[in-house]
């Protein structure tokens, strides 16, 4: 089926929120948390298996609790960007926080084609977690 391609002006998109499923929603919590300093926000009701979280741009990562198996893959991740690079990466080490460049190069940084430094961790269920110094 060939999509016929709308008018950029005629829609306008943000990103809204990432959903992760997780199989011990308290360790998740503790993890994104402790790493990025998120802070809780209300999650509408669903329920306990449930919590929201917001960054400063006011996208939102949605933590689900469920038994569902998954397998994560480096290719499939959430990417962040920091103001502070090399201070973030001084934080994971300090922390004992593993992480990686794209080849899997322990402690250290990859540049990608456009130019900005990168590096990956997992979260506890194995989510890949790029974070990088784009400035958008």
């Amino acid at each position: 089926m060939k999509l016929k391609p709308h008018n950029s002006k005629d829609f306008t998109f943000n990103k809204d929120h990432d959903a992760i499923q997780v199989k011990n929603l308290r360790v998740s919590a503790a993890f994104y948390e402790k790493v990025f300093g998120l802070k809780e926000i209300y999650n509408a009701g669903l329920g306990a298996n449930f919590k929201w979280y917001q960054l400063n741009d006011k996208v939102q990562i949605h933590l689900i609790e469920s038994e569902e198996d998954f397998k994560p893959h480096k290719g499939v991740h959430m990417a962040l960007n920091v103001n502070n690079l090399e201070g973030f990466m001084k934080f994971l080490n300090a922390e004992k926080i593993h992480f990686e460049n794209w080849p899997g190069e322990m402690n250290t940084t990859n540049t990608r084609p456009d130019g900005i430094k990168q590096i990956y961790i997992k979260d506890p269920d194995g989510y890949w977690i790029e974070v990088n110094d784009n400035r958008l």
